[in-house]
């Protein structure tokens, strides 16, 4: 790196979207809690995420990548993060099967607290009062004490994340990410979907896989019974993020140890930023938000300066255009990256460029517009004769109604039934197996 690098080296920068702490006193009292804390993942996990990142950008391997939009303090139970999990491995055995090739799972979960806004405050029936940035920062209950930036919401998050990441970790190895298991649950979803005939044929395919591979003694292997699922979220409270940063004792390399993968948002990905200078020092495979607004010849600065070793399992690019955007500005994002021969990981975010208002006065998103978004995302990869690596969506397991469309449409009208999200519209489970299998067809297209 041409400067030198530490962990607190981003305090010298410029910085965006950070709440304004009353008590600089109270929070550097907490930031020194946190850098005593043991860490939420360790550096080898990282690494290995690393490694799986290198095998999607080499084309031999595909990314999905999903969760909440924000986690929240009050909806924080067992129950959720089961179902989010459930529908992950759902949606990776369709895709691994269609695209015969492995899926990297990662979660927006034990971690994603943080919101970047679009505006520092907020004014409703003439009162004006800070913005609520998640439950890290801040409550979302419309009061002057609500919104007050509280430190002690850093050791809540931390506390949550450590939960999380425990039950995380006993689903994926303990037995619940059983092949078999995990099938059975796509088999009962297809059969009281609208789309049971479209996807009859595949899940029957799998099926005689499965048997195939009893049949020959193979349905013990523990591959079959455990998976690997990784963590992450956007690295956007860079006092949070200092106070996990560990030395490997293995590579003397540093790390960001509360997670296994952090992003940046397309808010703060400024070339000379705080948020680009503290994960140019970090080990992770880390990821950066490109908007319809990136010049290309910035993009090469910006990867040429959080990957300067052109590493392949370095750095996602994880597109979020709008659906209209992406054949106006996408194609000469990936000709530039590619003319370059620089080495990154391409995924779509279809979510946070189609968020529309719904006449309810709701905020939503078209699930037909998220698909056009993801097939348009395929379809440019293909032209340019680069590899469309992964997905990253906004889902729930739960059976919200915060998107509009699918084969069970959500309407206008219905949104009001099960509206949940503390920030913004959701798939529900349904929605995302749905984007699930669509995405399988194109892959299995892509990948022959």
């Amino acid at each position: 790196m041409s400067q030198p690098w530490s962990p607190e080296s981003w305090r010298a920068k410029p910085i965006q979207q950070q709440p304004q702490y009353p008590d600089a006193a109270h929070l550097g009292k907490v930031e020194q809690t946190l850098a005593g804390y043991p860490p939420l993942v360790f550096a080898g996990e990282a690494r290995e995420l690393r490694r799986q990142f290198a095998e999607v950008t080499q084309g031999r391997a595909f990314l999905l990548q999903g969760g909440d939009c924000a986690e929240s303090f009050a909806e924080f139970s067992a129950g959720k993060i089961r179902d989010t999990f459930k529908v992950l491995l759902q949606m990776a055995i369709v895709m691994t099967f269609a695209a015969g090739c492995p899926v990297v799972k990662v979660g927006r979960m034990a971690g994603q607290f943080a919101k970047p806004r679009s505006a520092n405050d907020e004014t409703i029936g003439g009162v004006t009062l800070p913005a609520y940035r998640g439950d890290i920062v801040n409550g979302i209950d419309f009061d002057a004490k609500s919104r007050v930036p509280d430190p002690e919401r850093l050791l809540q998050a931390y506390h949550q994340s450590t939960a999380s990441l425990n039950l995380l970790r006993a689903f994926a190895q303990g037995g619940f990410a059983d092949l078999h298991q995990v099938h059975q649950w796509n088999l009962d979803f297809i059969a009281n979907s609208a789309l049971a005939e479209k996807y009859s044929h595949l899940a029957g395919r799998i099926d005689e896989t499965l048997a195939f591979m009893r049949a020959c003694g193979m349905d013990t292997s523990p591959q079959l019974r455990e998976t690997s699922f990784f963590t992450a979220h956007e690295a956007l409270l860079l006092n949070y993020e200092e106070a996990f940063v560990r030395r490997d004792s293995l590579t003397g390399g540093d790390y960001a140890c509360s997670a296994h993968m952090l992003w940046i948002g397309d808010r703060t990905r400024q070339l000379d930023g705080a948020h680009i200078e503290f994960l140019r020092g970090v080990g992770n495979p880390i990821g950066v938000k490109v908007g319809p607004s990136m010049d290309p010849d910035e993009l090469i600065r910006l990867i040429d300066i959080l990957n300067p070793d052109n590493d392949p399992g370095r750095l996602n690019l994880i597109v979020r255009m709008g659906a209209d955007k992406v054949e106006a500005h996408m194609p000469r994002l990936v000709r530039k990256v590619q003319g370059e021969g620089r080495q990154v990981l391409w995924s779509s975010d279809p979510m946070h460029g189609n968020t529309i208002k719904a006449s309810t006065g709701y905020k939503t998103r078209d699930f037909a517009q998220i698909l056009a978004e993801v097939k348009r995302f395929f379809a440019v990869h293909q032209a340019e004769g680069s590899y469309a690596g992964g997905i990253h969506i906004e889902m729930t397991g739960q059976n919200v109604t915060e998107c509009i469309g699918g084969a069970r449409p959500v309407t206008e009208d219905s949104l009001s039934d099960r509206y949940h999200t503390h920030c913004d519209p959701r798939m529900n489970a349904d929605q995302s197996l749905e984007l699930a299998f669509l995405i399988a067809e194109t892959l299995k297209q892509v990948r022959r």
